[in-house]
């Protein structure tokens, strides 16, 4: 596996790290996701259900709503706004095998985009404690900013367990 991202800097402010943290590893899922053909995107680690397409759409779904529709209150974009949740509430993970590769790293580098812009939103509107539009479920309270881009590295880097997996799975690759 070629080396097709930075790593995050060893002394810098807190949103610097933090940024050079989740970029790290948005970069490490595209790595891991990198030259595999639509079949092999959708191909599963039994007894898991969870294919690499799979992962791509609910990272694309995951940056949009943290820091679309939670931290600022937006509506979530297409594909994502007209799924039929009620139908299937993984709806992203279930689809994704029918998208191209090309459409899959289309919505994640696009969903990462908009996420990068309303980071940049909320902290020139009140750093990293500036509070989100939308309240947790469980205690009413905001997130703060901090709080999401905390998950959102937490979340990716779960995630790139599962890819490192998956991706040995297919083609025997390994790497970070």
């Amino acid at each position: 596996m070629t080396k097709d991202r930075t790593d995050p800097p060893l002394r810098a402010d807190e949103l610097t790290t933090l940024l050079g943290f989740l970029n790290y590893h948005r970069d490490t899922l595209r790595q891991k996701t990198a030259g595999l053909d639509q079949d092999q995107l959708g191909r599963t680690h039994p007894p898991s259900t969870l294919t690499l397409a799979g992962l791509l759409k609910h990272v694309a779904l995951n940056e949009s709503h943290w820091f679309g529709y939670v931290l600022h209150d937006r509506p979530l974009p297409e594909p994502f706004a007209s799924a039929d949740w009620d139908a299937d509430i993984d709806w992203e993970l279930t689809t994704a095998v029918q998208d191209s590769p090309a459409e899959l790293h289309r919505l994640m580098d696009d969903a990462v985009r908009t996420a990068d812009a309303g980071i940049a939103e909320a902290y020139a509107a009140g750093g990293l404690a500036h509070p989100s539009a939308r309240p947790s479920r469980d205690t009413g309270e905001p997130f703060s900013l901090r709080w999401i881009l905390l998950h959102m590295i937490e979340e990716y880097a779960r995630h790139n367990g599962h890819a490192d997996l998956i991706r040995e799975s297919i083609d025997g690759t390994t790497g970070e």
